[in-house]
């Protein structure tokens, strides 16, 4: 009797470990042999093809706002190299401008993935495009971006300062709707990204503001 029961809680110790073991590969499966996994040299692909598919409407809208929201913060913070008196505010322009536009290409590749449209104009300079403010929070009129662009020196500083905080105000707000419904994991990173980096510099554009403003 000892021996039968011992073969049978062997049996069933062997039978859990094969199990253990299968899911254990399920999770791991990383390999480069699986037709699956088409890319594991890029990491940013092959995440992107595991999830194809894995999106929705939001993390469309998401993209196809965000990226005219960003090349607007562009093109403010472009005006800043030569309008600029304040180092800081030019240090911060060149700052939005390394983080925003990687982001503008990443963004774009998931749309060209899902087959939906990219947004190519510059919203400051063709406003009649893109509704200034629907579905786009903190985006500048023409008019914002003329003013913007015919000011110089201290008076350019709080202009940008003023607009750069409510443009950013507008993309935290964005992003915080992807976060919070959007489905593509990449697309809610980044967009915790935006909160995460705008909000900083929002607090620091304040200081800033405080500064200039005597």
């Amino acid at each position: 009797m000892t021996s039968i029961r011992t073969l049978a809680r062997r049996a069933a110790l062997a039978s859990t470990a094969t199990a253990a073991a299968l899911v254990l590969a399920a999770c791991g499966g990383g390999g480069g042999d699986d037709a699956s996994d088409t890319s594991p040299s890029s990491s940013s692909s092959a995440g992107a093809d595991a999830a194809a598919g894995a999106h929705n409407d939001q993390d469309v809208s998401f993209a196809q706002g965000m990226i005219p929201h960003h090349q607007q913060a562009l093109e403010m913070a472009e005006m800043a190299a030569d309008r600029a008196s304040s180092a800081e505010v030019k240090d911060l322009a060149a700052r939005i401008r390394k983080a925003q536009d990687p982001e503008i290409r990443t963004m774009s590749g998931w749309l060209k993935e899902w087959g939906e449209d990219v947004p190519s104009a510059m919203p400051g300079m063709d406003h009649s495009g893109h509704s200034g403010g629907s579905g786009m929070a903190g985006m500048m009129d023409q008019k914002d971006m003329d003013k913007l662009s015919d000011a110089s020196g201290k008076a350019f500083d709080t202009l940008f300062l003023t607009l750069m905080v409510e443009h950013h105000e507008g993309a935290v707000e964005m992003a915080g709707t992807e976060k919070a419904k959007g489905a593509y994991a990449p697309a809610t990173k980044l967009a915790d990204a935006v909160v995460t980096g705008q909000t900083a510099e929002i607090e620091e554009m304040n200081k800033l503001l405080g500064k200039t403003g005597g």
